[in-house]
């Protein structure tokens, strides 16, 4: 099988902008850890909105057919729910293929690094995550418009 990287040179560069969201459930006692700033590894709401930033800027490197893009906006949002935490990434630029998957890596990287910072306190007696559970993750809005 083979793979290639899909040919963009004959497209408009245009104004292209998604937001995708995804939630991590964790246990209402992790969750208030979370909200009064008390996890050892530290604050994972900054964490993770710095990490959705980054992560979005390297979407090339670990996604392999991606184009690598020039983003022009990265806007991270944390959200901590009674049993959640929500983290939301819109990203955009002018380019000439869009920008979904670095708001979905975003997301999903974000989402990834609260799992680390808090599996400690989500762990049972056996060394399992009964409760933990990251999704779903999508797309919630798309633009697309001339420059």
């Amino acid at each position: 099988m083979s793979f290639k990287q899909v040919d963009i040179s004959s497209k408009q560069v245009v104004y292209r902008e998604a937001t995708a969201v995804g939630r991590i459930r964790l246990k209402p006692s992790t969750i208030e850890l979370i909200k009064k700033g008390k996890l050892e590894k530290g604050d994972a709401v900054s964490l993770a909105s710095m990490t959705a930033i980054m992560a979005a800027k390297q979407t090339p490197s670990i996604i392999p057919l991606c184009h690598p893009l020039r983003i022009e906006e990265s806007v991270p949002t944390v959200k901590v729910g009674k049993e959640w935490v929500e983290v939301s990434m819109k990203v955009a630029a002018h380019e000439k293929t869009g920008v979904e998957m670095e708001a979905l890596t975003a997301v999903s990287v974000a989402l990834l690094n609260i799992w680390d910072v808090t599996k400690m306190y989500e762990k049972d007696s056996n060394g399992q995550y009964p409760s933990t559970e990251i999704g779903p993750i999508r797309v919630v809005k798309k633009v697309k418009r001339a420059a």
